[in-house]
């Protein structure tokens, strides 16, 4: 059998790539090098700058997974919390357990990533061992589903402002409403995203290193 048309190895090539940046982990060179056989590493930076220069994909200038599709904004890496514990949040974020790799709309903003404990939100999808995007942020509008800190506990609720009070509302009926003081509710961020990992090893596990 010849060698493949160069249209066609082109379009493998943006199928690859395409595919990665869905599932949230945007190749290097050198994994589309591998991934499609190339002997040389300047072969596979050939198709992608055509890809580039035809429009199909983005590339940021300086990042070894810098490849993206138009309209969708960068990638970065978001720490992955087991759960938030008493105390200060930020030695919380220090004790990570590894990174996430997010697609944002801008990189000025700060992101986490949060394991899901619990049923209570099971109304609108988000189950026990998810994984929930969370943009930081100090306020929320009433209707958002946050990360709040009551008591020195992360809980993932709907947010509801009543007459000065907060309430934060479960997506079970199982569960009840939580009233608390306002005084000693903190909203760590918004819920943007939410995850479900079917593979034994998740995306994230793997070496996020450039080549």
């Amino acid at each position: 059998m010849g060698p493949t048309p160069p249209g066609q190895t082109k379009e493998r090539v943006f199928r690859f790539v395409q595919q990665r940046i869905v599932a949230g982990m945007p190749p290097t060179v050198r994994e589309v090098q591998r991934a499609m056989g190339f002997s040389a590493v300047q072969t596979a930076m050939q198709h992608l700058e055509t890809l580039v220069a035809e429009g199909r994909l983005v590339k940021t200038s300086g990042k070894a997974r810098g490849y993206s599709l138009p309209g969708v904004g960068p990638t970065v890496l978001v720490p992955l919390l087991g759960r938030v514990q008493a105390g200060d949040f930020t030695t919380a974020i220090q004790q990570h357990e590894g990174t996430l790799p997010i697609q944002v709309r801008s990189e000025d903003r700060e992101y986490f990533a949060l394991r899901v404990q619990g049923e209570s939100m099971e109304g609108v999808g988000i189950m026990p061992g998810d994984i929930v995007v969370v943009q930081r942020q100090a306020t929320a509008n009433s209707g958002d589903i946050v990360v709040a800190l009551v008591d020195d506990e992360a809980t993932i609720k709907r947010l509801r402002l009543r007459h000065g009070r907060v309430e934060l509302h479960p997506e079970n009926q199982q569960f009840a409403i939580l009233r608390p003081d306002p005084q000693s509710v903190t909203i760590l961020g918004k819920v943007i995203e939410v995850r479900r990992f079917l593979d034994a090893t998740p995306p994230w596990l793997a070496d996020l290193s450039a080549d």
